[in-house]
């Protein structure tokens, strides 16, 4: 909690946070939806790289039965939606106020707020808080004590929303020396890693 992480993030460090279980929203308020933790499969929380993967493993589970559950449950009839664009427009001209809404993304919670000025098509305001944000936030702490060749996997254990920025800056603290390691090149380390346990596990 300290650490603001959010969403699978969070739920595998025990934080039993869920936007659908705390401020249920459309359907999920008839689903009752549970935060899922390791312990459930796992029978502990130690809050690490596997504890991360069994919780989306089990979200994927989560996620399946809640489809399922929908398709079998639906009500027949048309959709809730406004077919001529050309109205929506008409509306949205009109239209004045603000709103936040908080959902339950993937990656964990994601708020917007908007703001919708009359005479305007498009919204005056958006700004989108997305839980990529606050997980980053607990990355330092979870790289304590790794070692280089487990960068990659911890960020990747959080599915961070980046857009190709993975990178690293090693900084030698005696020479205060800066060296920038590329995608490949903390791939390559990875692979040397894992080769190298690999080898070791089979002696």
């Amino acid at each position: 909690m300290k650490l603001l992480a959010c969403g699978p993030t969070g739920r595998a460090s025990g934080v039993t946070k869920d936007v659908r279980q705390d401020q249920a929203y459309g359907a999920y308020a008839d689903m009752d939806i549970k935060a899922i933790t390791p312990d459930v499969l796992t029978g502990t929380v130690v809050g690490d790289i596997y504890d991360r993967i069994v919780v989306r493993l089990l979200e994927v589970k989560q996620s399946i039965e809640i489809i399922e559950r929908c398709l079998e449950e639906m009500p027949p009839g048309a959709i809730l939606a406004e077919p001529k664009m050309a109205k929506v427009l008409k509306t949205l001209k009109t239209a004045e106020g603000e709103g936040v809404g908080r959902h339950e993304a993937p990656r964990g919670e994601c708020i917007h707020y908007v703001r919708l000025e009359s005479g305007k098509e498009t919204l005056s305001t958006w700004k989108i808080r997305a839980p990529t944000y606050v997980n980053l936030m607990a990355v330092p702490t979870m790289l304590k004590g790794a070692q280089l060749a487990d960068v990659p996997i911890v960020f990747a254990s959080i599915d961070p929303c980046m857009s190709c920025t993975n990178r690293a800056i090693v900084v030698d603290l005696k020479t205060k020396r800066k060296t920038l390691l590329i995608d490949e090149e903390l791939h390559q380390l990875c692979v040397e890693k894992t080769r190298r346990l690999s080898n070791e596990l089979a002696r």
